[in-house]
């Protein structure tokens, strides 16, 4: 599946080549103050950027911010450039626009060995409409199409899949890293191999369970969806969030799993309070004695304990959603709980995007895991068995 694309190591000679790279730059800003509060996507991309830059390619780099409805100064990379000046030992550029003749010369002044960075993509409608006009100047501007941005990978705008029907392209360092570790817990995992499922809603992930169903040894199901396949089973989850149109799915997706003797862990003592709120009065009870005014709200330490025994001997590990209410403090232990005992494990542990990540930063054991995964929806598309629109263009590119 990997190596269906061409990766960076085939482009051969890029010495004084313009190369346009879309990279992931949709990095949040403190409104207060403009500082980049989280600088990992930026990170991400560094390596890609550094072995262009140290080849002496002229390298455009391209990304959106934001869901910007017109151009405005919130919304723009300009601090981006300013991040990379204090960053790289290369000659960055800025260019305040996106289709203009001011942009077409700066990336034709562009010198071997520097860096150009344009404005938001999504200043201008085409690339949400993936316009043909508009992904006909942005390939204008370079040689060479690189995509490092696997988090849009799923996508279908013009800088996306509009480039590659006129560029050679290639995955970037990033992309591929992020499809080999996907592709490899798809394809061939060392076993016993187990996935940790969280996250609000069964609805949002129907596609995602199913699918692992027919991939893994064992699976633990945490969050507020957790609440949903309590209820399946016959608990009172009080005023705890319930999908009751989603009772039924969860009912087969049990069956399913003991169907094919999966053994499936769900919480067994959980955290709750009266109301949800971040400075609510909490409680630790066994999900039998959830009172009917109760909201669950976390998992309990015995949980974390039953999770940790069952993946004691997992070889390779997938988790995707938080154990509960992870954006308040009160109610984040269980999910920092299971991030600090996966990194004790000696199992590859994969972290499949969204509040996943922010939890193993937050506990600290971020480059104790095998693989993080950059993206949030394209990583979970991914895993549910969907062909990018991103992977798919790269695979079917112009060949020059």
């Amino acid at each position: 599946m990997a190596d269906a694309f061409r990766r960076m190591e085939e482009m051969g000679d890029v010495e004084g080549k313009r190369v346009l790279v879309r990279v992931d730059f949709n990095i949040p800003l403190d409104p207060a103050t403009g500082r980049i509060m989280d600088d990992s996507r930026i990170q991400g991309s560094l390596p890609t950027l550094v072995r262009l830059l140290e080849q002496k390619a002229r390298v455009i780099a391209i990304s959106h911010r934001g869901r910007p409805s017109k151009p405005n100064t919130q919304d723009s990379l300009e601090p981006v450039a300013d991040y990379l000046r204090d960053h790289l030992p290369f000659p960055v550029h800025f260019v305040s626009d996106i289709l203009s003749p001011q942009v077409a010369q700066a990336s034709r002044d562009l010198k071997p060995g520097e860096l150009l960075i344009l404005e938001n993509l999504r200043f201008h409608p085409g690339e949400k409409t993936n316009s043909r006009e508009f992904a006909k100047f942005l390939s204008d501007l370079a040689d060479i199409y690189v995509n490092d941005a696997f988090g849009t990978a799923h996508r279908e705008d013009a800088s996306i899949v509009g480039i590659p029907e006129l560029l050679p392209a290639y995955a970037g360092m990033l992309m591929a890293r992020e499809l080999d570790a996907l592709n490899r817990i798809l394809t061939h995992p060392d076993r016993p191999y187990w996935a940790i499922i969280g996250g609000a809603k069964v609805s949002d992930k129907v596609k995602l369970l199913g699918r692992l169903l027919e991939l893994v040894d064992g699976l633990v199901i945490g969050g507020g969806m957790a609440n949903t396949f309590l209820s399946a089973q016959g608990y009172d989850m009080g005023r705890s969030l319930v999908e009751p149109a989603a009772l039924d799915t969860a009912k087969e997706l049990l069956v399913m799993a003991h169907t094919q003797s999966i053994p499936v862990i769900l919480p067994t003592d959980v955290i709750v309070a009266k109301k949800f709120a971040k400075d609510a009065s909490w409680r630790r009870i066994q999900v039998q004695d959830i009172e009917t005014d109760d909201m669950a709200l976390d998992i309990g330490p015995m949980t974390v304990h039953k999770i940790t025994e069952s993946l004691s001997s997992a070889k390779t590990i997938l988790w995707n959603g938080p154990m509960g209410v992870f954006e308040f403090d009160a109610f984040a232990e269980g999910t920092l709980a299971v991030a600090r005992e996966l990194a004790r494990l000696s199992a590859a542990v994969v972290v499949g995007g969204g509040d996943s990540v922010a939890a193993v930063n937050k506990a600290g054991v971020k480059d104790r895991l095998t693989h993080i995964s950059t993206g949030g929806g394209a990583t979970l598309r991914y895993l549910e068995g969907e062909d990018l629109p991103g992977v798919r263009a790269l695979k079917h590119a112009v060949r020059k």
